[in-house]
């Protein structure tokens, strides 16, 4: 892989020495480069190749050379119903507890695989596997915490099983194994029975046994979920898993009249804290060649206008047509048909993650400059100094997108205009920038599922380069930029104007692009504590339950299954009150970041109750 570089800068040597000959370079073949940017083979051979490749060139050697300048308006915004950047953001948070406790409303469905070995855990109050379909935790700290005994038995069940084979599964972003009825679990339902249930957030049984139905007819062996942490919602408890032990342990419950000093519900959340963010859980692959997004305004336009001014956390499925459902349905039915490898092969994950880990830091680093600054206070060559700093973050952020005859007509305080034809000059800038990640992609080898992915992409980082070519265009204009002829006496007037259009224009865009990696705690939480999204089902208002039975106690195996009532029954928490009294949290329809205990004394809402 070293010669290749090596050949560029002998080739550059040669340029150099052919320019100073008077000789041009020629640079006319580039259906080769282009090849070979495409991974074809080129028609000549490699080195020729090579060599024109290491061509000093005014422009992007891709597909969109036909593109006009005029299509890339620094003025233009994405249109008000856009939802690529919606799509964008869901598909980066894919299999990641922090975002998708965030905004739980899920609105993907994605093939995937879960590989053989893997371990997979159940919580029971008997040794014995489910004859039908039930529920698996991916975590033993999530399955321990519904382990449960019987009045006349010690300890409690504790199942562990093993993948014997790549196990077909599909998943469901969100939390969508929050029972509750705002929105968690709208997508499960439409593929169950066609339709949302809002008022059946607990006929769990029902839900995965006409899942499982639906699914037969594509081998799908389960269903991921999340709520405080993952699960796996198995269709056939004897067909690609096997149980490897059934432990009976020590009962998990305090001794009444104990003071506790554990919390089980506080571990089973922490274990889930640990697929917060990228890669998040890693024992499910999922196949983004496949994905059906609801936010997809081809494939389900009724949605567009239940979605119209409202908040992301609002948005859910409740007016999707039936036109649409049947859309949705078919679409996922043909990509669990489809025969594996029939996709372009492009990594979508790894490429939308390397646009968020270029741009998220940057442009959180650019507002806290711009909010580093009072430009209402007469402090002039603090303001004078911010904006020489800001300007140097903006170019640096477009730095291998500033060609050598980027210039623009004139410089300094005295330069009149700051709309779109004032910036006419930086709009290749804009172009580089916009299509450097997808500018050679070619979509007649991809599905219909990476069409919308490529879509997502390009109109993110359109948006993404528009804002920061018009605030560098803007900044250069004003003489902030030093490498382009900044002059030494800057406009007062002109520069606070220019901090707080820099400042309210930094800030609309992170809130249109609205990634979950810039919620955090601030400051950062001490080594006792973890920072907490309030999570289902603590601190939310329960749905209501049935009633008990006679005599009896009801008891879940997990929080995804349905009460399952018996006589007598399990002694222990949910003995002794079936859900034990929970405090509301004042966030739980939006949830902020805050600092919570790890250890004693919990917040009351994660105290075990002896």
């Amino acid at each position: 892989m070293l010669w290749a570089p090596a050949w560029c800068a002998f080739a550059g040597l040669g340029a150099l020495y052919h320019a100073a000959q008077g000789q041009l370079l020629d640079c006319s073949r580039q259906s080769s480069v282009r090849q070979l940017w495409q991974g074809e083979a080129p028609v000549e051979g490699q080195l020729s190749s090579l060599k024109e490749v290491c061509c000093a060139t005014d422009f992007p050697l891709t597909d969109n050379d036909h593109d006009t300048l005029a299509n890339w308006q620094l003025d233009t915004p994405p249109g008000i119903n856009s939802t690529g950047h919606l799509i964008f953001e869901t598909v980066s948070s894919l299999l990641q507890h922090w975002p998708n406790t965030r905004m739980r409303n899920g609105h993907n469905i994605v093939p995937g695989m879960v590989p053989p070995g893997t371990l997979l855990y159940r919580g029971s109050w008997n040794s014995s596997l489910p004859p039908g379909p039930g529920w698996t935790a991916t975590d033993p700290e999530h399955s321990v915490l519904f382990c449960r005994n019987l009045v006349s038995e010690d300890g409690c069940w504790h199942l562990t099983l093993i993948s014997t084979r790549p196990l077909k599964v599909v998943y469901f972003d969100g939390s969508s194994a929050a029972k509750a009825p705002f929105a968690t679990m709208d997508t499960q339902d439409v593929i169950a029975w066609g339709d949302v249930q809002p008022s059946w957030p607990l006929e769990e049984m029902d839900r995965i046994e006409d899942l499982c139905k639906w699914g037969r007819e594509y081998d799908v062996d389960g269903f991921v979920r999340m709520e405080m942490d993952f699960e796996i919602m198995l269709c056939n408890f004897t067909s690609g898993v096997r149980l490897i032990s059934a432990l009976n342990l020590a009962g998990p419950v305090m001794p009444r009249n104990s003071s506790p000093k554990s919390s089980r519900m506080f571990e089973a959340m922490y274990a889930g804290s640990l697929h917060n963010q990228y890669p998040g859980e890693t024992r499910i692959r999922l196949d983004l060649s496949g994905l059906i997004s609801f936010y997809d305004t081809e494939l389900v336009p009724s949605l567009v206008a239940a979605r119209f001014g409202k908040e992301r956390w609002d948005h859910r499925l409740l007016n999707i047509s039936r036109e649409d459902v049947k859309r949705v349905r078919a679409r996922l039915g043909e990509v669990l048909s489809r025969p594996t490898g029939q996709s372009s092969g492009i990594d979508w994950q790894g490429l939308i993650r390397v646009i968020v880990d270029r741009y998220s830091e940057r442009l959180q680093f650019v507002r806290y400059l711009l909010n580093s600054v009072d430009t209402d206070v007469n402090d002039w060559g603090n303001v004078a100094d911010y904006a020489i700093k800001t300007q140097l973050q903006l170019r640096n952020l477009l730095v291998p997108y500033i060609l050598v005859n980027t210039t623009p007509p004139t410089i300094g305080p005295k330069t009149k205009g700051t709309g779109s034809d004032a910036l006419d000059w930086a709009r290749p800038t804009y172009r580089l920038c916009a299509t450097t990640h997808t500018g050679v992609l070619k979509d007649d080898v991809m599905t219909t599922s990476e069409k919308v992915l490529l879509s997502a992409v390009r109109e993110t980082t359109a948006e993404i380069c528009r804002v920061l070519t018009k605030m560098w265009g803007l900044g250069v204009l004003a003489g902030t930029d030093q490498f382009m002829g900044t002059v030494n006496e800057l406009d007062a007037e002109a520069i606070q104007n220019l901090m707080k259009r820099w400042r309210k224009e930094v800030d609309e865009l992170m809130t249109w692009l609205d990634w979950s990696v810039w919620v955090k705690c601030r400051p950062a939480c001490g080594p006792e504590e973890i920072c907490y999204l309030t999570t289902w089902p603590v601190g939310f208002p329960l749905p209501p339950l049935p009633p008990l039975p006679q005599n009896g106690y009801c008891v879940p195996l997990l929080p995804s299954q349905p009460r399952q009532c018996k006589v007598p029954m399990v002694t222990g928490l949910l003995a002794q009150s079936v859900v034990p009294p929970l405090e509301i949290s004042g966030d739980w329809e939006r949830p902020q970041p805050r600092c919570i205990r790890r250890v004693d004394p919990y917040e009351s809402s994660f105290r075990d109750h002896p």
